[in-house]
């Protein structure tokens, strides 16, 4: 396990591969979930990029820190871990609350950011009472009380079954994340709203969406996409909320393309 003191909190990360001779690519999780969700789409693609995976602060190994904390303190993580890293310009892959930090980030650092691959997400997702609702019920139940519901909203009926394994291992990964650091994303999020941003994205950038997701509807993602200038669009058949569960092949089938994309972008604005 790795590990950095990084913003007076310790992130934990894993890096598959060097920077040095392969393109940077960096996953950020989802809430309620931790690195471990891209283990399938990371074995697909290890050997022909360099892989940064971490645990944001208050989930999974990661300290909380102090609460509460915005976007803005999650996207200044990444991007210290980054730092440390010595990685240069990364594309950023991240999933629902992972691709506002990616957001985040190009906003506060575009320099760190080559490309952007923004799952199951948009430039602001619920509204203030929906937010409000979720870390009440928390606050007073607790999170047993709302997995279920959530649940109902990643994943697809096929894959939330009681006789299936893999959807009882991420409900127990969903429960026992900090409730501290879920409740201080939870009010993140709420906060957070990066429509205004969208017009000014100049990276290459692509929006992916399972065509069964009820956190980020795909005529939502859809949406977003086209508030990008250039950004493609793809949906995912048979996935729900966290494409890197259901249907990692083909997320990672999605992501290689995308990366060739920026790197044949890259080396032509470079050779202009």
């Amino acid at each position: 396990m790795q590990f950095a003191r990084l913003n007076g909190v310790t992130l934990h990360y894993q890096t598959i591969g060097s920077p040095a001779d392969r393109p940077t690519l960096v996953f950020v999780n989802s809430l309620g979930t931790d690195f471990r969700i891209w283990r399938d789409v990371a074995v697909a693609l290890a050997g022909d990029y360099a892989l940064v995976l971490y645990d944001k602060r208050g989930h999974g190994l990661s300290d909380i820190g102090e609460v509460p904390y915005g976007m803005a303190t999650l996207a200044d993580d990444l991007a210290a871990l980054l730092d440390h890293l010595g990685t240069g310009p990364a594309t950023v892959c991240g999933v629902s609350v992972g691709g506002i930090i990616a957001q985040q980030l190009y906003a506060r650092r575009p320099a760190l950011v080559r490309g952007l691959i923004l799952c199951d997400t948009a430039a602001r997702i619920g509204d203030t009472a929906f937010w409000d609702r979720r870390i009440a019920a928390i606050e007073a139940e607790g999170m047993q009380s709302v997995a279920d519901g959530i649940l109902e909203r990643w994943f697809t009926a096929a894959f939330r079954r009681q006789d299936n394994p893999d959807y009882i291992g991420y409900r127990n990964m969903l429960v026992r994340q900090p409730v501290a650091g879920y409740l201080a994303t939870c009010a993140a999020l709420r906060e957070c709203d990066l429509q205004a941003l969208a017009g000014r994205i100049a990276v290459p950038t692509i929006a992916v969406v399972g065509d069964q997701d009820r956190s980020t509807p795909p005529d939502v993602v859809a949406a977003f996409a086209r508030s990008i200038p250039g950004a493609r669009f793809e949906l995912i058949a048979d996935c729900g909320h966290l494409p890197s569960i259901e249907q990692p092949d083909r997320l990672a089938a999605i992501i290689r393309a995308f990366m060739s994309l920026v790197q044949a972008e890259t080396v032509s604005h470079v050779s202009h």
